[in-house]
């Protein structure tokens, strides 16, 4: 796939990233030289954005911070104000390898899906991650798959692609706090067709995850009655 035929968009959102932000941005013009590239400053109070701006990018800056969801969004917004073809999501601490970036947007046009997912349990390096975490991931996977009729491996990847289709639908249509598995099942009761393929993780180049152990305890019981609150509204129809 010619990449350079179509507009294709990164979207990094940030809080307080200072420490990753230079080098996340440096691996996704190495693996993704076709792509554009947006910071979403989500209310960070150290260097990001100075970091950002040094390194050339597009930076928007939220007043204050919004969570992964809102900061997201708004980078929907951006991409389709601004007529993009494609979008990916990357974290700004390092955890999504750029490589995998021309992989997931030739698979997201050739397979003409919506919306393709980097599964970390779909490569061949199993993730090392906490019991917690990994009991989590697989249970909202389950859940997921079970919900939509289609199995899900890692429904807590931020490491997304989206066509023009899907990112017009979340710029309207994104939850706040945990977007991951609710904004699958949100797509796929819209329509939308959702794949996933094999991508590497890794731990967070420096510094600490804004995932403290109060969230832990907090997202599971947050997420599954967001997710049966889903179930019991209105289905959103794309646009």
């Amino acid at each position: 796939m010619k990449f350079e035929l179509i507009r294709v968009l990164v979207i990094i959102p940030a809080h307080n990233e200072q420490e990753n932000l230079a080098k996340t941005i440096e691996e996704v013009r190495l693996n993704a030289p076709f792509a554009d590239i947006l910071v979403v400053d989500d209310g960070s109070t150290d260097e990001t954005v100075y970091i950002a701006k040094c390194m050339g990018v597009k930076v928007i800056s939220l007043p204050f911070n919004l969570g992964i969801g809102g900061a997201v969004q708004t980078g929907f917004k951006y991409a389709l104000h601004e007529g993009y073809d494609v979008v990916i999501q990357v974290d700004a601490d390092g955890q999504h390898d750029p490589a995998y970036i021309p992989k997931l947007v030739d698979y997201l046009l050739a397979k003409k899906v919506d919306i393709v997912i980097g599964s970390r349990y779909l490569n061949n390096d199993p993730p090392k991650l906490s019991f917690v975490r990994n009991l989590g991931i697989k249970y909202f996977s389950w859940l997921t798959s079970k919900i939509i009729g289609q199995r899900i491996t890692d429904c807590t990847s931020g490491f997304r692609a989206l066509n023009k289709i899907a990112v017009r639908f979340f710029s309207e249509n994104y939850p706040v706090d945990f977007p991951d598995a609710e904004a699958l099942i949100l797509a796929h009761r819209a329509g939308l067709k959702i794949a996933e393929l094999p991508a590497s993780f890794r731990d967070r180049n420096k510094g600490k995850s804004n995932l403290h152990l109060l969230r832990f305890i907090y997202y599971p019981f947050k997420e599954t009655l967001s997710i049966v609150t889903i179930l019991t509204m209105q289905r959103k129809k794309i646009k």
